[in-house]
């Protein structure tokens, strides 16, 4: 007999007389040995027809199609991203938007924070966050306004003015209006998102988010039994736009507020706090 080969219906049930015949200190154990390898080739056997009792093979089938799904459209968002903003998140970044796509390898899926960052359910910033050492820095422009020790340094040109700084080897940084002392600047990566304070020292140089300048209204009203949610954004004429959000709560208002200004005030991002009225 092939050792390899699956024992057929009759081998097994001559295995079941066989059991009867050993000493009753042995027959037990064996006994529940055949009955669990019985089990094991009938669960085999169903999984073969996709038929497995209680319909779970039904559903886990469609389980595994809603993920995948998700995984699709979470890539489609990612690669829209990567086309109209023109960053990966791993190494191959920043990629002029509209032109050249970048060619996209395993470690840009598995590295990219940008593709993560989806999958987490969150919207993709409209435009390049800053980045440390070489990977986005969305952590930076959306997280906590603690203080980053970083590796920094001014940029001067040939006649010794200050035109820049690189912070955590990103070079995108632009000093916003004069020195505010001999070691601190006020500086913002690209012209958008927040403001930082940066403090430059040989070994021990920071970043500090600045507070917000301005302060605007989240405004809530009940129509027909729901809540709606509007953001007062002031117009340069004196007139208010009343700018709609999709949004259930205070909080997805506050980030659908923010994902507006993001994309039409990118140079405000960051700046803007909220007042909730109603």
């Amino acid at each position: 007999m092939d050792n390899e080969t699956p024992l057929d219906a009759d081998e097994l049930m001559n295995f079941a007389e066989r059991v009867e015949l050993l000493p009753p200190m042995d027959a037990e154990w064996v006994e529940r040995l055949f009955q669990e390898c019985l089990r094991a080739r009938m669960h085999e056997a169903e999984l073969l027809t996709g038929q497995i009792v209680g319909g779970e093979s039904e559903t886990d089938s469609h389980d595994i199609e809603a993920q995948l799904a998700q995984v699709a459209l979470d890539a489609a968002e990612w690669l829209k991203t990567l086309w109209n903003v023109g960053y990966m998140g791993a190494c191959s970044f920043p990629s002029q938007p509209r032109s050249a796509f970048p060619q996209v390898e395993l470690e840009d899926v598995l590295k990219s924070s940008l593709f993560a960052r989806i999958r987490e359910g969150k919207r993709p910033l409209p435009f390049p966050p800053p980045t440390r050492q070489g990977l986005p820095w969305h952590d930076l422009v959306e997280g906590d306004k603690g203080t980053h020790f970083v590796e920094a340094e001014i940029v001067r040109d040939g006649e010794g003015a200050v035109i820049g700084a690189i912070i955590e080897a990103c070079s995108g940084w632009q000093i916003v209006g004069d020195a505010i002392g001999e070691h601190d600047y006020i500086v913002q990566h690209r012209g958008k998102g927040p403001l930082f304070q940066l403090h430059v020292e040989d070994f021990a140089s920071s970043l500090s988010r600045e507070a917000p300048r301005w302060t605007l209204r989240l405004r809530a009203q009940e129509r027909g039994g729901f809540r709606n949610f509007t953001l007062e954004w002031p117009k340069e004429d004196g007139s208010v736009q009343d700018v709609s959000l999709r949004a259930a709560t205070w909080e997805r208002a506050e980030s659908e507020a923010s994902y507006w200004i993001a994309t039409q005030h990118p140079e405000m991002y960051g700046q803007v706090s909220f007042e909730r009225i109603g």
